[in-house]
């Protein structure tokens, strides 16, 4: 099956207009197509519902630190009830989870290319296919590094066709994730589950995890997330910038402990990004705060 998703247009525009509506200036709404979105979150500005409860009691945090982050989360989501927003803080070691907000599926965005790329390593360790594999002009590995730190469309796209919807939707699955290839939707939650699963060496071998966690840091923005971690904390990650969809999906670890976050935001489309933005901040900061 090819990659049957309609075609986005190059990073490099939704960059640029990411920037013009972050200095306030009149924007073209951002014309990249998307598949229809999971009835659970819909087109458009709505409001979110209420700040759920964890659904887990165990925390992902240290202890002592459990009961501030979810007032400070909660607090953040529910000064910004005019966008949806689904936040996981999950521990990669022991799988403690929290889950805030919306816990519905989003339109994973370019989130979902961290899956695509360990659905074709997983490939190559089973001898069906190589880094070296032409792909496009280009190899493979290139593809694949293209795709993650310079969120390349084209890349997604070869990579995708490579692997297969059926498979990228079974790889999901026996991480017990639930992924829509049809919709590209993911729950933050499942988001989460990727990349602690990854992050702690249970999707590949050590030398393509290290290559793939190399290439989620210094990428083409580092405006999100990272931009609201201290010195000290490592950031690897994957933003999603479509149409209404603002996400960033990151591990941020320090030699004592890590933690995976997710925050998977929804708006009205590319003219209120600069406020989400500020939301993934106050988050991030937050998350932060537990590791220092």
């Amino acid at each position: 099956m090819t990659f049957s998703w309609r075609k986005r247009r190059s990073f490099r525009l939704a960059r640029t207009l990411f920037l013009v509506a972050a200095l306030g200036v009149t924007i073209l709404v951002f014309l990249q197509l998307a598949p229809q979105r999971s009835a659970a979150v819909k087109p458009g500005v709505a409001a979110a519902p209420a700040p759920a409860p964890a659904p887990s009691s165990a925390a992902p945090v240290p202890d002592g630190h459990t009961a501030g982050l979810d007032a400070a989360i909660q607090g953040v989501l529910a000064d910004n009830n005019q966008y949806q927003v689904g936040v996981a803080v999950r521990d990669p070691d022991s799988g403690a989870l929290r889950t805030y907000g919306v816990d519905a599926p989003f339109e994973a965005a370019s989130t979902a290319k961290v899956l695509t790329a360990v659905s074709y390593y997983k490939l190559v360790e089973a001898g069906q296919a190589s880094l070296d594999d032409p792909m496009g002009e280009y190899t493979a590995g290139f593809q694949i590094r293209e795709m993650i730190q310079d969120s390349d469309n084209d890349s997604w796209s070869l990579l995708v066709n490579a692997v297969g919807l059926s498979a990228l939707e079974g790889d999901a699955a026996a991480m017990g994730v639930a992924y829509d290839s049809a919709e590209n939707t993911l729950t933050p939650a499942g988001m989460a589950q990727i990349l602690a699963d990854l992050y702690g060496g249970k999707l590949l071998n050590q030398e393509h995890t290290q290559q793939l966690l190399s290439y989620m840091q210094n990428t083409n923005d580092e405006d999100l997330i990272p931009a609201a971690v201290p010195a000290g904390v490592a950031v690897f990650h994957k933003y999603g910038l479509l149409d209404g969809e603002l996400h960033d999906a990151a591990i941020l670890s320090t030699p004592a402990r890590s933690v995976v976050l997710v925050i998977y935001t929804k708006g009205g489309d590319i003219t209120d990004v600069p406020e989400r933005t500020a939301i993934i901040h106050e988050i991030t900061a937050a998350v932060a705060k537990t590791l220092t």
